[in-house]
């Protein structure tokens, strides 16, 4: 698939898939309200200043731009030695076509282990939200770059009425001003073009002292390895999403143990942010 693709491509499929989705919302709504209570994934994420980063491992299988990743993965043996190497929370990728997921992986892998975790999909309506309650998600995730205003609005408020945490994820300012113009608590800075999927690994930086102390900072894509976790901790990032150097380790718990104890820096919002947010 050529790079400049991928986004249109994956979104136009899952709109389509959504348009010619004919189930009842209010019996989606009814069901999803009726599961069981949700573990804290926000909640295992806020740290101050001072304290230790956090980890999101990703369970992955492959991408669009890197093809297989990790043959025969099994989903709940990654995420037990995951929560071995001291993860805070996962991500599990749960888009078929593009990415080899599945709902049967995250169920899999959150029945391996306690930790909270993420719906890591194209997320385009209330549906989808319904769906990442009723597969046992714990937060959904919410891309600004594939929504309008009305449509993350309504998802943010539909995610946190169902008792899910939404990551907001952005790729730069403007994007973070809508995001937090949704009421996001929880913002996710990607390194990876969704256009390209090229890595700007200064995208980050860039961003993160434009998300305001209140909100937790999680970033995510391009973060290989110790050096890279160390780098975004010290401009206040609190949490790190990785994907695919983890599910590449040769010892994952190992792997991910790395990432970790990193100390997270002071991070402060210029007074323009907040001038622009009104």
């Amino acid at each position: 698939m050529p790079a400049d693709t991928y986004l249109s491509t994956i979104l136009a499929t899952h709109r389509a898939r959504a348009a010619a989705d004919d189930r009842s919302l209010d019996e989606l709504l009814a069901r999803a309200e009726a599961q069981p209570p949700t573990r804290p994934f926000l909640g295992a994420l806020a740290a101050p200043a001072g304290e230790a980063l956090a980890v999101i491992a990703e369970v992955k299988r492959r991408s669009p731009s890197k093809g297989v990743i990790a043959a025969g993965l099994d989903p709940a043996q990654v995420a037990a030695d995951y929560a071995a190497g001291g993860a805070a929370c996962l991500s599990v990728l749960t888009d078929e076509e593009f990415f080899g997921g599945s709902a049967a992986d995250l169920a899999a892998a959150r029945a391996a282990c306690a930790l909270p975790v993420l719906r890591k999909d194209f997320t385009v309506g209330d549906a989808d939200v319904c769906d990442a309650r009723l597969m046992g998600a714990d937060a959904v995730l919410l891309i600004v770059a594939a929504l309008s205003d009305a449509e993350l609005l309504g998802l943010v408020t539909l995610a946190h009425e169902l008792s899910l945490d939404a990551l907001v994820e952005v790729h730069d300012e403007a994007e973070l001003e809508r995001a937090l113009g949704a009421g996001a608590e929880m913002v996710g800075v990607n390194q990876r073009d969704l256009t390209t999927f090229a890595v700007d690994p200064g995208r980050a930086e860039r961003l993160g002292g434009r998300i305001p102390p209140e909100v937790v900072a999680v970033a995510e894509s391009g973060i290989t390895g110790p050096d890279d976790a160390r780098r975004l901790a010290g401009v206040g990032y609190q949490a790190v999403l990785v994907g695919e150097s983890l599910v590449r380790a040769a010892d994952r718990r190992a792997a991910v143990r790395d990432l970790t104890g990193q100390r997270i820096g002071a991070r402060h919002a210029p007074r323009d942010a907040y001038r622009a947010r009104g």
